[in-house]
C-alpha cells in the first residue's frame, strides 16, 4: 500500500496530523453507486461552515468495488480519507474503527446509502454548541417498508429504552454528532454501534435528540433485516449489565448466589427436621434434589461473582482506566498550597 494511503492507529494519526475542528465517519458497505453522490454531498455541507474538517470513508469489505471508487474519490477530493478494512467485520467494527482514525473536536457519524441528508449536519453542531455530549438523530419521518424496519425499529427502541432508561425514538439512526471525548471513552465490540448512547450515558455524556430528514433508498438494497433481532436483543442485555454492575458484578452473581444457597439451606434443614422428628423418608423427595441443586448453584453462582470482580478489577487496573469520569475542574491550588506541601 502506497505511504499517502497507508493507515496510521490513533496513537500515531494523533501524534502525526494536525487535528480538525470535525470529523465525519461513514462506514461504507457495497455502496458504489451511492459514494459520488455522498461524498459530494456532505463536501459541500461542511465547506459551507467555514471549519476544518475531514471525511472518513470506512470501507467494511466490500464486495461491489466501493473500496475502489473511496480510493478514486480520496484523490478527487483532499479532505476525504479511505480506510480500508480487510474484510467485512460489521457497522460496529467499522464505526469503530472512523472513531480510532477521526481527527476532529466533534465527530458526525452517518450511513453511507443517501438515506441521511448531510443538511441536517450544522443543525446537529448548534445543538451540541447549546452543552449536549451528544445529539442523536431521529427519523421521525422514515421513509423505510413498515413491516420489516419500522414495526421492529418502536419495538426495540420501546425496549432498548426501558432496559437502558435512556429513552429515545431513535435508537437506530446513524446521524449522529459526538464531542471527541465521549467516543474516545467508548470501547466497542459485538454490534454495539446501535447503543451508542446508552454507552456514552454509562460515560456520564449529557445526551438530546432531534428530528432530522430520511430519505427513500435510491440505490441497491438495505442490509438490515429481522435476523438481527435477536443479536439486538442480546446486546440490550449486556449494555444492561454494563450499566448496572460494570464495577461491583459481585452484587448481581453474590447476591443471587446468596439467595440460593440460603432457599437449599433453609430447604435442607427442613428435610432434616422431617427426617429426624417425623421419621419419614426423605431420599425419593423432589425436595431432596432441589435443596442440593439451589445449594450447589448457590455456591456456583457466588463464586463466578469473585471471578467476575477480580476480571473487572483487572480490566481496569491493566488499562488504568478510571472507574469515574470527570467533566471538567474549576480553580487550580497553587504550588504553596498544594496538599502534602509544607509551609
Amino acid at each position: 500500500m502506497p505511504p499517502s494511503t497507508q493507515a496510521l492507529p490513533r496513537s500515531v494519526a494523533s501524534s502525526q496530523l494536525d487535528s480538525v475542528e470535525i470529523s465525519v465517519v461513514v462506514p461504507i458497505y457495497n455502496e458504489y453507486d451511492s459514494l459520488p453522490a455522498l461524498v459530494t454531498a456532505i463536501t459541500d455541507v461542511l465547506n459551507g461552515l467555514g471549519q476544518t474538517y475531514e471525511l472518513l470513508g470506512v470501507d467494511d469489505g466490500s464486495t461491489d468495488g466501493s473500496s475502489d471508487r473511496l480510493r478514486d474519490l480520496a484523490q478527487q477530493y483532499p479532505q476525504l480519507r479511505a480506510v480500508i478494512l480487510r474484510r467485512n467485520y460489521g457497522q460496529t467494527a467499522a464505526m469503530a474503527a472512523g472513531f480510532d482514525y477521526a481527527r476532529g473536536r466533534v465527530v458526525i457519524t452517518m450511513d453511507g446509502d443517501l438515506q441521511n441528508d448531510p443538511a441536517d449536519i450544522p443543525r446537529l453542531l448548534d445543538r451540541l454548541d447549546e452543552g449536549y455530549d451528544l445529539v442523536s438523530g431521529w427519523r421521525k419521518h422514515r421513509q423505510d417498508n413498515t413491516l420489516t424496519r419500522l414495526i421492529p425499529s418502536k419495538i426495540a427502541n420501546w425496549l432498548i429504552g426501558g432496559v437502558t432508561g435512556v429513552e429515545l425514538h431513535d435508537y437506530g439512526c446513524s446521524l449522529k454528532a459526538y464531542r471527541a471525548e465521549v467516543i474516545h471513552d467508548l470501547n466497542l465490540y459485538g454490534e454495539l454501534h446501535r447503543f451508542l448512547p446508552a454507552l456514552a450515558f454509562i460515560e456520564g455524556a449529557r445526551i438530546t435528540e432531534m428530528p432530522v430528514s430520511h430519505h427513500a433508498r435510491r440505490f441497491g438494497t438495505s442490509k438490515y433485516g429481522l435476523g438481527r433481532t435477536l443479536r439486538v436483543v442480546m446486546d440490550m442485555l449486556t449494555v444492561y449489565f454494563m450499566k448496572k454492575f460494570l464495577t461491583r458484578p459481585m452484587h448481581v452473581f453474590g447476591s443471587l448466589g446468596l439467595l440460593s444457597m440460603t432457599v437449599g439451606i433453609a430447604l435442607g434443614v427442613y428435610l432434616t427436621l422431617v427426617k429426624i422428628l417425623a421419621d419419614q423418608d426423605i431420599g425419593d423427595r423432589p425436595l431432596l434434589v432441589l435443596a442440593v441443586v439451589l445449594l450447589l448453584a448457590g455456591i456456583q453462582l457466588f463464586s463466578f461473582g469473585l471471578l467476575a470482580e477480580l476480571l473487572m478489577r483487572t480490566y481496569h487496573e491493566s488499562q488504568q482506566r478510571p472507574i469515574y469520569r470527570v467533566r471538567e475542574v474549576v480553580g487550580s491550588l497553587a504550588p504553596d498550597h498544594q496538599l502534602g506541601s509544607k509551609a
